[in-house]
């Protein structure tokens, strides 16, 4: 099986900590050239410290904030101009607060909107003509399980994850003949910094402690356990890879069997 991905460049966004760190670690580890991106040029020169250069790889990084979508456009297509063409896209970005969709303020599906679907659209435009010179392109989506099944009090979340997982599927019947495949990953609770933020909002809201949470949480999952974030980034590599060449606009669930439907 062929996961060599040695020459090939791959930009992550949100890749100084939580899944989109492990992904870049992973894409790194298979040979890949990096290109981290995230809001905190500190938080970038310490993550780009971890990545692996065994293999000759040049790694580099993207100090841009994506609520800041018109900064963006001009950041990724500088680097491309100077840098050349990004193979592999993994579109990454901190989830929306928790709380019920009919509390939620108009400007938060704004927010979200921009964040997620209005800047991954921003990086495709700018990286899919490299792609197909290159003839080799792989977009992957980092979304949520709420794709097949909407989570309670993540109103917000849960409408716009659905919007990015339907534009992707598009996408991909788009690019397809190009060689280019686009996937989502849907990872379920994960230990990163967003659930340990949704577990101490419940708290908060119900009164009851922090295990209580974690265990009534950890119970709804056959595999009687939160994933690590290296466990998502293994699928996010896969993908990437020569090998996941003929899978395309698909949702991979990585939830320990959390997702009550296939």
């Amino acid at each position: 099986m062929n996961l060599d991905l040695t020459g090939k460049t791959a930009m992550v966004c949100g890749s100084t900590q939580g899944i989109g760190k492990a992904s870049a670690i992973e894409l790194a580890l298979l040979g890949a050239n990096i290109v981290l991106i995230a809001r905190n040029e500190e938080s970038l020169k310490e993550a780009i410290k971890d990545l692996d250069v065994s293999k000759g790889q040049k790694h580099e990084y993207l100090a841009v904030d994506f609520q800041t979508p018109k900064i963006l456009k001009e950041k990724v297509d500088n680097h491309v101009a100077t840098h050349g063409n990004v193979h592999i896209l993994v579109n990454n970005t901190g989830g929306p607060p928790s709380g019920l969709i009919q509390n939620a303020k108009v400007d938060e599906f704004i927010q979200a909107f921009n964040n997620h679907l209005v800047c991954n659209h921003i990086l495709v435009q700018a990286l899919i003509e490299g792609m197909k010179k290159e003839q080799y392109g792989r977009v992957i989506n980092i979304i949520s399980t709420s794709v097949k099944m909407p989570l309670k009090n993540l109103g917000v979340s849960n409408t716009i994850r659905a919007a990015v997982a339907n534009w992707s599927k598009t996408l991909s019947n788009e690019v397809a003949s190009f060689g280019i495949t686009v996937n989502n990953v849907l990872p379920g609770a994960t230990l990163t910094g967003r659930l340990s933020t949704i577990i101490e909002n419940k708290s908060k809201n119900t009164g009851e402690s922090l295990n209580e949470i974690k265990n009534e949480m950890e119970s709804e999952i056959p595999l009687g356990r939160f994933a690590e974030a290296s466990e998502i980034a293994n699928a996010v590599a896969f993908l990437a890879s020569p090998a996941a060449s003929y899978i395309t606009g698909i949702n991979v669930p990585v939830d320990g069997g959390r997702t009550g439907c296939l």
